[in-house]
């Protein structure tokens, strides 16, 4: 396999990591999870070598898409903190535009 190949192969396995985070589908973010990190795998064996200019573009969409998961799992998480300080009682106070609020 290419590393132009495997760039693409991380890329449609970031697509599939966004929908599984959206849809909150924990098997498909695993399965997800796996491709792209064997795609990586494949892309690493190519280090060394110049990249061309499709496969920066490549690189730079996949980027990108990593940056949107990254995005989702920490808002994921954000909410996730604020449930769990209302469950528990510890009301921490939020930020607000103009300052601190409770919420």
């Amino acid at each position: 396999m290419s590393r132009r190949e495997a760039l693409i192969d991380v890329i449609e396995a970031l697509h599939a990591e966004i929908a599984a985070l959206k849809a909150s589908d924990v098997s498909a973010l695993e399965a997800a999870t796996r491709a792209k990190l064997a795609g990586i795998d494949t892309v690493s064996l190519y280090d060394g070598e110049a990249p061309s200019a499709e496969v920066k573009e490549l690189a730079a969409e996949a980027n990108r898409l990593n940056e949107t998961c990254r995005i989702y799992v920490n808002l994921m998480a954000a909410n996730v903190r604020r449930r769990l300080q209302l469950l528990s009682g510890n009301m921490a106070p939020a930020y607000r535009p103009g300052g601190y609020a409770f919420a």
